[in-house]
């Protein structure tokens, strides 16, 4: 019961240092992406994103290198996935004074680079389990994911780049940069990654103990408790962005931090660890989850254009099953997914 206090207390903790990293992380991006006068959409996009997304790429680095966890590492990432296009959406819903509006770049622009993101990093496990399969006695899928493999994906995202830096070369900015001193918010951007990096080894190694107090695999508090902490600084980011009027930017930041995520985040994973085991009858699953969920969020948005807050509602919800099914699948109630690792 102590071991429990002490860890929860850890989380708790770590999730605090995580927010006010990514408080001064909101800050200095934001400034600096008005200093370079970059438009909106790339605001949320790529500068705000990658920051934000930045203890998703903590959680990688840590568990993969640090404690050997690189599965924990990628259920946090698919986690933190599921929570970026459900959980923050909804919440800017509910939050914004008025409807969350979208417009056509991000829902024809980065809605469906997102999904092409989910369809590469999918078929890149499945290079895995097919040209690197691995033996496994209990049946499942299994394959080596290569460095080479690994570039696939992080090619991609050099693609999804350069069509936003093609964006930044059509916008003519008309913007005030009053005393923005560059030197001093990229200082400041840089204490706040080493500040969430701290939180993010709290709250791993709290995954870990609560996996070996419960005896369960640590993919479930990966996708669950390390995929909600790390989201945090994405839903404070998107959240305010909605009360301010700015939906295209709060939905942008969503969806540029999950494209990270995905192309960025589990390559680097297996770059630093020269090759990594991915167990494709677990990951297929999950990013048939992930997909249905980003049409789900795409459908919603393209009508009239407008996240209503009924909508906003059906998100949280379908949330809330997603914990639940994967909870019971956890603990055997359910065998829906023969490979995921009971408790």
């Amino acid at each position: 019961m102590t071991g429990i206090l002490i860890w929860t207390l850890v989380a708790i903790i770590s999730t605090a240092i995580i927010w006010k990293g990514s408080g001064l992380l909101e800050r200095a991006s934001e400034r600096l992406s008005i200093y370079y006068e970059l438009p909106e959409i790339v605001q949320g996009a790529i500068v705000v994103a990658v920051g934000s997304s930045f203890p998703e790429l903590s959680t990688t680095v840590i568990s993969t290198l640090v404690h050997g966890e690189f599965e924990l590492g990628v259920a946090a990432i698919v986690g933190s996935a599921l929570f970026n296009i459900m959980v923050i959406p909804a919440l800017c819903g509910l939050s914004s004074r008025e409807q969350l509006h979208a417009n056509r770049d991000l829902v024809y622009k980065e809605a469906q680079f997102y999904m092409i993101a989910v369809a590469v990093l999918t078929l890149t496990f499945s290079f895995a389990a097919i040209y690197h399969p691995v033996a496994d006695d209990g049946g499942a899928i299994k394959g080596e994911m290569t460095r080479w493999l690994a570039l696939m994906p992080i090619a991609l995202y050099a693609l999804y780049i350069f069509v936003q830096y093609q964006d930044t070369l059509d916008h003519e900015a008309d913007v005030d940069k009053g005393d923005i001193r560059p030197g001093r918010e990229w200082a400041m951007l840089a204490l706040s990654l080493v500040v969430i990096v701290v939180g993010v080894e709290g709250l791993v190694r709290a995954a870990i103990n609560f996996g070996d107090i419960f005896g369960t695999p640590s993919f479930l508090w990966g996708i669950t408790v390390v995929a909600a902490g790390t989201s945090i600084p994405d839903a404070f980011v998107s959240v305010r962005a909605a009360r301010d009027g700015r939906g295209v930017t709060s939905i942008a930041n969503v969806l540029g931090s999950n494209t990270f995520d995905l192309l960025i985040c589990i390559p680097i994973g297996v770059l630093i660890a020269g090759t990594a085991v991915i167990n494709f009858s677990v990951a297929a699953p999950m990013m048939a989850v992930l997909t249905a969920a980003t049409i789900v969020l795409f459908l919603m948005m393209r009508t009239q254009m407008i996240l209503s807050r009924r909508e906003s509602v059906a998100l949280l919800v379908i949330y809330v099953a997603f914990l639940i099914w994967i909870s019971v699948e956890t603990f055997g109630v359910v065998d829906w997914v023969p490979s995921l690792p009971p408790a």
